[in-house]
């Protein structure tokens, strides 16, 4: 009888999770989960990495991409990718099949619909601390906006973006000299410590929810490849940080040179104040210059005509064989 009760005690700690996701930090939190003795994966929902979504009917690529479902075969888990949305009733079914007793969410582009949700609680994760700066690319924004620090919230979803109520949040300072790379890599950290954390409350349902204060929510756009054009106009400072929000892995920020693109993923702002027009490009030796609305940056990375440059480096230097970028800059060029 004792040890009946004892195991019955234990079961019931167990959850059976349906993990959805289909990055490569999702990735991370399901190998966690897998590995945890609070839970038991009994499905998982992935996506390609290219997919249409209300906000963008022309589809759109996640450069954060994992290939989650040959996680699954290696594991035996069973999985399914979605190819027409959350609303495919078929899904629905098979999911219901799963028995979940929650749904965990991390790095998802689609709303959980109401039928998932009366199904099983879904838990979310969100690169911000709620209520600031839900809605999409988070990290992004934050950088571009000059924040000091961000962080990353786990909260249970409803039928809002990034708007139900709290379970737990971890906070990061943003350095001076962060690029998207470097900060999403520490936020995926705290993200797994904060899974991590709160699994023994999601399992014994002993969980104590803050509800967002709506007065405090900030909500911002999802950003697409062409929002990452540079204004030349803005301050050299402005536009370092936006150069440094979209580099590797993302798109990157972008001009363009005799109507050819020209993406930036590395500058250094130069103190000395110049008296070219915002835009305008030169060559100095090896040093490529581009004016600002105040100071000048110097490029430092940079991909054109189907050739990638890094200055930093000098095995490779200012010259490629074909020295298309010297033929380019013999004088002044402006960027639009």
């Amino acid at each position: 009888m004792l040890f009946g009760a004892i195991r019955q005690r234990i079961e019931n700690l167990i959850l059976n999770v349906v993990f959805i996701g289909s990055s490569k930090f999702g990735l991370k939190c399901l190998k966690l989960l897998v590995e945890s003795s609070f839970c038991t994966i009994k499905g998982v929902v992935s996506a390609p990495s290219a997919f249409k979504i209300s906000y963008n009917p022309d589809g759109v690529t996640n450069v954060l991409h994992a290939d989650i479902p040959s996680f699954c075969t290696l594991f035996e888990i069973d999985f399914s990718v979605i190819n027409s949305g959350m609303n495919d009733d078929q899904l629905l079914e098979k999911v219901r099949g799963w028995r979940p007793d929650l749904f965990i969410v991390v790095s998802w582009y689609h709303m959980i619909p109401r039928k998932w949700r009366d199904m099983a609680p879904a838990f979310g994760m969100h690169a911000s601390l709620l209520p600031n700066y839900c809605g999409g690319a988070p990290l992004v924004w934050a950088i571009i906006n000059d924040e000091k620090s961000t962080g990353i919230t786990l909260f249970k979803m409803d039928g809002g973006v990034d708007s139900g109520p709290i379970v737990g949040q971890l906070s990061e300072p943003i350095h001076a000299d962060d690029t998207i790379a470097t900060l999403y890599d520490r936020i995926e950290e705290r993200g797994l410590e904060l899974l991590s954390l709160h699994l023994p409350e999601l399992a014994k349902s002993d969980l104590s929810l803050a509800i967002q204060n709506v007065d405090d929510r900030k909500v911002f756009p999802q950003r697409s490849p062409q929002d990452g054009k540079i204004n030349w106009e803005s301050s050299a400072e402005e536009i370092d940080r936006f150069i440094r929000a979209q580099t590797h892995p993302y798109p990157g920020a972008f001009t363009f040179l005799n109507d050819e693109r020209l993406t930036i993923w590395q500058a250094l702002c130069v103190s000395d104040k110049q008296g070219n027009e915002p835009g305008t490009l030169t060559k100095d030796g090896g040093i490529i210059l581009v004016a600002t609305g105040t100071y000048q940056l110097q490029l430092t990375e940079f991909s054109f005509n189907g050739h990638d440059y890094n200055l930093t480096e000098k095995k490779q230097g200012f010259r490629d064989k074909n020295q298309c970028m010297e033929k380019v800059f013999k004088k002044k060029v402006l960027l639009t």
